[in-house]
C-alpha cells in the first residue's frame, strides 16, 4: 500500500479530505497505545488537562514525503529524551494553531510563513503529563531550514512517511514505571524508537492518508 501513496500532493490531499467528524480518531489510537495505558479513556479528556499543540510537518526530501519528529532534551521535566512532535501549552488565548506553529519555531526555527495548515486531529489525552493534546497537520513545499533549541531539542528527525508505513519497522517492546510492566508498541526509525502520545498520533496521521499500521498485537 505504501507504494500506492508516494507524493506529498495526495498526502496532502487525502489529509483534507478528512472531516473531523469522520476522523479515524481513538481507533486509530488505540492500535499504538501501550496497555495497560492508565488514566486514559478513549474520547475522554479531563477537565483538568492543560491544553497543548504539536505541530505534525510534512514536507518533501530526496523527492519523498518526510515527517518532522525531535528528541526532546534530556534537562526537560516532562518527557525527556522522548521522540515528539514539536509542540507545548498553550499561552493566554492562543489557538492550537497558532501555539504549535509558536512552539515549532521556537524548538526548531521552522518559519510560519513556509507551513500551509491543512487541518487538525484528534485531541489526545496524555496521562503522564496532563495534556490535552491537539496535533495541527502542516505541509512545507519544501524541506524547512531547521534550527534546533539546544535547551529543547537534542536532535532533529527527519523520518521517510514510507518507513513509518512499513511494518517491518513497527515492533512490541516492554517497559517499566512505577514497578509497573507495559507493553508498549513502536517504530523504529532514524535509529531511534517512537511510541506513546506521539506514536498514537503517527497511527492517526497513517490512517487518514490510508496507510493504517498493521496492529503489532
Amino acid at each position: 500500500m505504501a507504494a500506492e501513496l508516494v507524493t506529498l500532493y495526495q498526502i496532502e490531499k487525502k489529509l483534507q479530505e478528512s472531516s473531523p467528524e469522520f476522523l479515524p480518531g481513538h481507533m486509530a489510537h488505540q492500535l499504538l497505545a501501550p496497555r495497560p495505558r492508565y488514566g486514559w479513556q478513549p474520547g475522554e479528556i479531563p477537565g483538568t488537562a492543560r491544553s497543548a499543540a504539536v505541530l505534525a510537518v510534512l514536507y518533501p526530501l530526496q523527492e519523498t514525503p518526510h515527517i518532522l519528529l525531535t528528541v526532546r532534551a534530556s534537562q526537560l521535566p516532562t518527557h525527556a529524551g522522548q521522540v515528539s512532535f514539536p509542540g507545548g501549552v498553550l499561552e493566554n488565548s492562543e489557538t492550537v494553531t497558532d501555539a504549535a506553529l509558536r512552539e515549532a519555531f521556537e524548538e526548531v526555527r521552522i518559519s510560519p510563513e513556509t507551513v500551509r495548515i491543512v487541518g487538525t486531529l484528534t485531541t489526545l489525552y496524555v496521562p503522564a503529563s496532563n495534556f490535552a493534546l491537539h496535533p495541527v497537520v502542516g505541509i512545507c513545499e519544501s524541506p524547512p531550514d531547521l534550527q534546533l533549541a539546544k535547551t529543547e531539542v537534542e536532535r532533529i528527525l527527519h523520518v521517510p512517511v514510507a518507513e513509518l508505513a512499513d511494518p517491518k519497522n513497527l515492533h512490541l517492546g516492554v517497559r517499566w514505571r512505577h514497578n509497573q510492566t507495559y507493553a508498549v508498541p513502536f517504530f523504529e526509525v532514524c535509529n531511534e524508537r517512537v511510541w506513546g502520545a506521539t506514536s498514537m498520533v503517527l497511527a492517526e496521521v497513517l490512517t487518514v492518508i490510508g496507510l493504517t499500521p498493521n496492529t503489532p498485537w
